[in-house]
């Protein structure tokens, strides 16, 4: 490596940073160093791309200069430093194409009729911390002001539909033999082993709730189940962004599952 031309050195050098910048992006926004939309969408969704197409010149302009000039040493070096880049493109471009695919909400339900409503504790909270509001899930979403600029269909559907067209599999868990207790239990041990904060059971209106958080931005999700009427039902919000990018849905199979397991051993 000591060998390998300056240049080589330092596109490694600048590529190896990239990792390292976007773990900071998404920790400094966990940790309370800024907000949410200064780590992804300053530092991370309209800086990274730009100090990714920076890397990756600098080191393709490495790469060309190591293959013109002999004797050639340090090529190694430049195409990995021009790799780095190029695969993070290409997990963001992945995440982007998934992204287009998926309705950008951020409230699911396995009941769109009538949702598992929140604690005052957890409504507290939210509005403590400045969250997307609840809303009626009857309104089309163009009529509500996050998706004002949203064009048909989304616009005309509301969320109960697009919930339904989109996560078709989702329903309530039936509590078979169990009793609500037992099923409040099992819930709010699936939470826990799921690793929610907050969870809490309260037992006179037959409901569990818990905080969900992500490993690299810190963002917190709201879940709640309901147990009535021999079934369960799951609700999963987001405190912020408007698109959760499938995570409440796939949050709520999740745990379904989970429930499920304990139910029936």
């Amino acid at each position: 490596m000591k060998s390998s031309p300056w240049h080589s050195r330092l596109a490694l050098a600048l590529a190896l940073l990239l990792p390292v910048y976007f773990a900071v992006a998404a920790l400094g926004t966990k940790f309370g160093l800024w907000s949410w939309q200064t780590g992804l969408g300053t530092l991370t969704i309209r800086t990274g791309p730009i100090l990714l197409g920076a890397v990756a010149l600098i080191a393709l302009i490495s790469l060309i200069v190591v293959l013109i000039r002999k004797p050639r040493t340090g090529w190694l070096l430049s195409l990995i430093a021009l790799l780095v880049p190029l695969g993070i493109f290409g997990g963001l471009a992945y995440v982007r194409g998934q992204a287009a695919e998926i309705p950008p909400i951020h409230d699911v339900s396995t009941d769109v009729e009538n949702p598992p409503a929140f604690s005052q504790v957890t409504l507290d909270a939210r509005a403590a911390g400045g969250a997307n509001p609840l809303n009626d899930y009857r309104i089309p979403l163009g009529e509500l002001e996050m998706w004002a600029n949203s064009e048909a269909p989304l616009a005309d559907q509301s969320h109960a539909q697009v919930i339904a067209e989109a996560y078709p599999d989702l329903a309530p868990l039936p509590i078979g033999s169990a009793s609500e207790d037992e099923a409040m239990v099992a819930v709010a041990a699936a939470m826990m082993e799921m690793g929610f904060d907050d969870v809490t059971s309260d037992m006179a209106n037959s409901r569990v709730e818990g905080v969900a958080e992500t490993f690299w931005f810190g963002f917190k999700d709201d879940v709640v189940a309901r147990i009535a009427d021999g079934q369960i039902d799951f609700r999963s919000v987001s405190r912020v962004g408007v698109s959760d990018l499938g995570a409440n849905a796939a949050r709520i199979a999740e745990l379904r599952e989970a429930v499920a397991a304990r139910l029936n051993p």
